[in-house]
């Protein structure tokens, strides 16, 4: 019996030393980043950015320059966060579906439902990698946007003159950068097709901040954050384009949290920029939750800046202040300025 004691003992003892030597490890062990400055991050104690989703898709029509001029200018934002999609004819445009028939009227004068009930057969869907710039833009991609009282108040509107055609990169650089080359305003931008037309959408993405970057006071490139979910177009960064800030992929991110969570922070090799995740991650029905305030100090130990999306709720919106991310993505910048202000204000 006593042998037994004995054995169990320098067991627990082994698994005490383990456990002291992790947590030393941890606390000791700071991979860095390797950015010169990282703009996403917000200074200790400071309030969090405002990252306009679509452009603020509760507040204007998603993705057009009526929605991004407005977030920026009326309601303050700091980041814009975009999807990217690349036309026939090798533009890159911002959509959150790789198809258009959602938002503007490419099928014609019909109601938002008769377009969903259109859309589920895929045969249907005018896909923007089969559409020329020129073709896409003579469709008003805010006809289907309602206002608090459901009305399509945008339905009859020129699109052109009225900031409503689908954007290009280029012209939302030119509005923030080469029009007022001293604008600080941050991108997140998302490459959301795969394959050879990801690695397309990288390389004239890069060309085009390249390009920008010959012509600002400032780095460019150190306010644009590109991201994927897609694992091999976050290869294609790192390797090909290493001085572009990244976004953390799926993978990425969830090696990140599973390192913190299980506390083995030294195991975390993380490269990117930004940690992108939603405040909560459901996995086989089991919620975790993701917005800690450790998730949070460690990536800020690495230079990582931390951002949640999609957070519409004034509540959500609070908690996260509290907790001290650097950046809250959301559909309704006017209400996350409006909490922000209080903040101020106290």
């Amino acid at each position: 019996m006593n042998k037994h004691i004995a054995r169990l003992s320098k067991l627990i003892s082994a698994v005490l030393i383990l456990c002291i030597a992790i947590e030393v490890i941890n606390i000791f062990h700071k991979p860095k980043v390797n950015l010169e400055v990282n703009s996403f991050l917000v200074d200790e104690d400071s309030l969090p950015m405002i990252s306009a989703h679509r452009g603020g898709g509760l507040n204007n029509p998603e993705n057009t320059m009526m929605a991004f001029r407005s977030a920026v200018v009326e309601y303050g934002a700091q980041v814009l966060e975009c999807d990217l999609y690349l036309t026939e004819d090798g533009y890159l445009v911002f959509n959150h579906d790789p198809y258009i028939d959602l938002t503007c009227n490419v099928n014609g004068d019909i109601t938002k439902e008769e377009v969903e009930q259109l859309c589920e057969d895929e045969a249907n869907r005018h896909y923007i990698r089969d559409m020329t710039l020129e073709e896409l833009r003579q469709y008003n991609f805010g006809y289907y946007f309602e206002d608090e009282n459901g009305e399509r108040i945008h339905k009859d509107k020129d699109p052109e003159l009225n900031g409503l055609q689908i954007t290009t990169v280029d012209q939302l650089f030119n509005e923030f950068y080469y029009n007022n080359p001293a604008h600080e305003l941050l991108y997140i931008l998302e490459i959301k097709e795969d394959g050879e037309r990801g690695i397309q959408a990288c390389r004239t993405l890069n060309e085009m901040i390249e390009m920008f970057n010959s012509f600002t006071p400032i780095n460019a490139k150190q306010r644009v954050v590109v991201s994927s979910y897609h694992a091999e177009i976050e290869d294609e960064l790192r390797l090909n384009y290493p001085e572009l800030y990244r976004g953390a992929s799926t993978d990425s991110a969830t090696s990140f949290i599973l390192t913190q969570l299980l506390r083995v922070n030294f195991l975390d090799k993380s490269d990117f920029a930004c940690l992108q995740i939603p405040t909560t991650y459901d996995v086989k029905g089991i919620s975790i939750n993701l917005a800690r305030k450790t998730i949070i100090r460690q990536a800020h130990r690495r230079g990582i800046a931390v951002q949640y999306w999609t957070v519409n709720d004034e509540d959500e919106m609070r908690m996260l202040i509290e907790l001290g991310c650097d950046c809250i993505t959301t559909d309704d910048p006017a209400l996350l300025q409006s909490v922000l202000q209080e903040y101020r204000n106290s």
